[in-house]
């Protein structure tokens, strides 16, 4: 086992529209689009710079479209609403793994209070 967790296996199942990540440490993880979407380690969604990331609302039917490997480190997920700027590393994938619960929390809370809603 590596010092970091590494992925063993990565699988899209395009049907569910769910990414599907093995790690050397023993853990899975399904991720699903929505929640990849929202997560995207793109600025659009992060912010710019010293900018306050927004909830990015209006995804709940979005499905992830096509899956690219970069290099050994990182995935590009292409969605249907046309996203595609996000390079989700093994690191990232593994943190919104480990912490999808509270990470899921945190946005819809966000979302609402800022006015937003799930639903396009």
């Amino acid at each position: 086992m590596s010092a970091r967790p590494w992925p063993e296996e990565i699988r899209l199942d395009l049907p569910t529209s769910t990414l599907e990540v093995r790690f050397d440490t023993g853990e899975s993880f399904k991720l699903g689009a929505e929640f990849l979407r929202v997560n995207s380690p793109s600025a659009e969604v992060r912010g710019h710079g010293a900018e306050r990331p927004k909830a990015v609302g209006g995804k709940r039917n979005v499905k992830i479209s096509d899956m690219k490997e970069i290099g050994n480190y990182a995935v590009r997920l292409i969605f249907d609403d046309g996203h595609d700027t996000g390079l989700y590393s093994w690191d990232y994938l593994y943190e919104l793994g480990r912490n999808r619960e509270r990470l899921w929390a945190t946005y819809v809370e966000r979302l609402l209070s800022e006015g937003g809603r799930r639903d396009p």
